[in-house]
C-alpha cells in the first residue's frame, strides 16, 4: 500500500511531461501526521541572489551593500 502514494504523487505532479514545478506533498512518520519542512536559504545563496539583483539592477548598489551587511550580520 505504500507503494501506491508516491506513484500517485508521481501521476498528480505529471510526470508524463516529465516536470515537477508546482508539485508539493508532505511526508508523515506513519501516524497520518505530517512533517512540514522549511527551507531557509543559506546566507551564501542570499549573497548571491542579492548581487544578481544588483547586477540586473533591481535595487541599486547602496540597498545592495545596506542589505548585504545585514546578511552578514545574521
Amino acid at each position: 500500500m505504500r507503494l501506491l502514494k508516491p506513484l500517485g504523487v508521481l501521476l498528480t505532479c505529471g510526470i508524463s511531461s516529465g516536470l515537477f514545478t508546482g508539485c508539493a506533498w508532505s511526508i508523515g512518520d506513519g501516524d497520518g501526521k505530517p512533517h512540514t519542512v522549511s527551507t531557509q536559504p543559506t546566507h551564501g545563496q542570499e549573497l548571491i541572489d542579492l548581487k544578481r539583483a544588483r547586477d540586473q539592477g533591481a535595487i541599486t548598489p547602496s540597498e545592495y551593500e545596506t542589505k548585504k551587511q545585514q546578511i552578514l550580520e545574521k
